[in-house]
């Protein structure tokens, strides 16, 4: 397990672009956190160590953005929130995106947590507004190569 404090976005972004960069095709990165927690600012991150370019959005109101760039390994980034279901994931097309090749994101997993594809990297963000945040990864065997 790895823990981190964050005291403001910019120290998310810099730890999740270290994460992002250790990351490789067929991981899925599973957000537990509030509303306001910084998944969407965590995720950025992520995709800039995977060497995207930085225009991470939000996918509430389309449920997956996709992000590509020439030999980049490709993000798929979910949003669950409103997801009911097993049945109404299904519905969304989530088994029909190519997780062998990219790398999975998403936010309000515990929705699905029963359905997340291993292997599996947890993050847990605690807190919210103007408070730090706390960082929990588990699965860290994804990250063997990661130094904190």
């Amino acid at each position: 397990m790895i823990s981190f404090v964050s005291a403001s976005p910019a120290e998310t972004l810099a730890f999740a672009k270290r994460i992002g960069a250790a990351l490789r095709p067929g991981t899925c990165v599973a957000f537990f956190g509030g509303l306001g927690a910084g998944k969407t600012t965590f995720t950025r991150g992520l995709a800039q160590g995977l060497g995207l370019p930085d225009t991470v959005s939000s996918p509430t109101f389309a449920l997956v953005n996709e992000y590509h760039a020439e030999g980049c390994v490709s993000v798929y980034h979910f949003d669950m929130y409103r997801v009911t279901s097993a049945d109404a994931l299904e519905s969304t097309g989530f088994w029909d995106y190519p997780l062998e090749d990219s790398v999975f994101v998403i936010e309000w997993a515990e929705i699905i947590e029963d359905e997340l594809p291993a292997p599996l990297l947890k993050i847990t963000i605690s807190g919210n507004g103007d408070s730090p945040r706390t960082i929990t990864i588990e699965g860290d065997e994804l990250l063997a190569d990661f130094s904190d």
